[in-house]
């Protein structure tokens, strides 16, 4: 793979700040957001007296903790406006969440948040190898969705020629690739192995082509799938990290020169880890829920708001910010299965090391009488020839995942293509558990 390490020179000054500086600058500006939300958002107002607390109690940085959370339900209950802090008139665009379990959970931006995001995923793609004047195959979904314009804005702001393509219609994809040759790609990890797949049902060699970077975020993965897409294209895979709540993509990346965790982009967006039982602050290198406060932000400012991403923090390497590693998983969609906790990262993990099976896969939960119990569907390796074979694999699978994550499931091995395909972020688990 080729060093694209960015020159020092190149980076935004604060990218390589001392703490001091990072940790100033943060203290001015939550002291400003706070004050920002409290004046502006009623909603601040009466959660900030109920819990007898005012802007003016945060003198250091240590007092956020005083300060109630925000949840991903207080969107919805203030659905549509309610929780932003200009006038309608001063909002230049609205995102949303897809909103099929309810109402969807809406955001707004003025022209200043929309110039801060495009400026925060310029960092990242810079982070991630990307240079001006290269070419950005954009595979994340436009509309309301903040991965697909996000992705395009900060693709634009560094100075690169987008391909606007969305997700989807596969084979274009690579056609796409292979003519238009972008030396960057950014997309969901489990969608960029359909495009994978796509090469090599075409019988293309993806090692020929010209990506150099992969940008992937939305979805949890691991580090086993990043070895297996870098070493099926020979290019950089980096995560990148964000949610609409926040801003969207762009508020940590990883950097390419290190690959080792995600540097937090602390000018704007301000880290905690919280016990996720007890919401106590954890100490810094502990696992427990990542929480953000937004430090810049005028028409959602947004404090201290619980992500559910479960992860810890760690000191900066590359960049003086710190860094937040891989997600492992949400606390809401970890899987508790006869007092075991399962994420599906884990099951990703053990399917990814073990021959014969593709890494698709879905989880599938169900009742035995009163048992939970849970199957995988997998699919076989085109050249897994045979029902001795395929058995095999199952058994191996199987096996490892009593051995690593010490549960008991049930492996079935399907024809290749026959699990379901994500055309953006994957649906990794199917309860049934329910309805048996």
């Amino acid at each position: 793979m080729k060093d694209l390490t960015p020159r020092r020179e190149d980076l935004d000054p604060i990218e390589i700040a001392s703490r001091d500086e990072i940790s100033a600058l943060q203290l001015e500006r939550m002291k400003k957001t706070l004050k920002h939300a409290y004046d502006n958002v009623p909603f601040y107002k009466q959660r900030f007296d109920e819990a007898g607390v005012h802007p003016d109690d945060l003198t250091s940085l240590k007092d956020l903790a005083k300060f109630p959370f925000t949840y991903k339900q207080d969107l919805r209950n203030n659905y549509p406006f309610g929780l932003f802090a200009v006038p309608r008139e001063q909002i230049a665009r609205l995102h949303g969440s897809s909103g099929t379990t309810g109402k969807p959970t809406v955001v707004g931006y003025t022209k200043n948040d929309l110039d801060v995001w495009a400026t925060v995923v310029a960092r990242s793609l810079r982070a991630s190898g990307t240079r001006p004047g290269d070419i950005v195959h954009n595979a994340y979904g436009y509309g309301l969705f903040t991965g697909g314009l996000g992705a395009h804005a900060g693709a634009e702001k560094l100075g690169c020629t987008v391909v606007p393509v969305s997700g989807g219609m596969t084979s274009r994809q690579v056609l796409l690739i292979e003519d238009f040759k972008p030396t960057t790609i950014m997309v969901t990890p489990s969608y960029m192995l359909n495009i994978l797949e796509e090469y090599q049902r075409e019988g293309l060699d993806p090692r020929k082509s010209s990506l150099q970077v992969g940008v992937f975020g939305a979805e949890p993965w691991t580090n086993a799938m990043r070895k297996e897409v870098e070493d099926a294209f020979d290019m950089h895979a980096v995560d990148i990290y964000g949610l609409s709540e926040v801003i969207g993509p762009g508020v940590a990346n990883e950097c390419v020169e290190t690959k080792d965790g995600l540097h937090i982009w602390e000018d704007h967006f301000y880290p905690e880890i919280i016990n996720p039982e007890t919401g106590e602050v954890c100490e810094e290198g502990e696992l427990g829920e990542l929480v953000f406060t937004s430090l810049t932000k005028e028409a959602l400012p947004i404090i201290r708001y619980r992500t559910r991403d479960l992860t810890r923090l760690l000191p900066g390497t590359a960049r003086s910010m710190r860094r937040m590693e891989k997600i492992t998983g949400r606390s809401d969609d970890m899987i508790i299965l006869r007092g075991v906790n399962v994420f599906p990262t884990q099951i990703e993990e053990q399917l990814l090391a073990t021959d014969g099976l593709s890494p698709h896969f879905q989880i599938e939960l169900f009742k035995k009488g009163r048992m939970d119990g849970m199957r995988i569907h997998v699919e076989a390796m085109p050249d897994t020839a045979g029902e001795d074979a395929r058995n095999m694999a199952a058994h191996h699978f199987s096996k490892r995942i009593k051995d690593t994550v010490g549960i008991s499931a049930q492996v079935i091995v399907a024809e290749p293509g026959s699990v379901e395909r994500s055309q953006g972020k994957a649906k990794r688990v199917v309860d049934n558990r329910a309805g048996d």
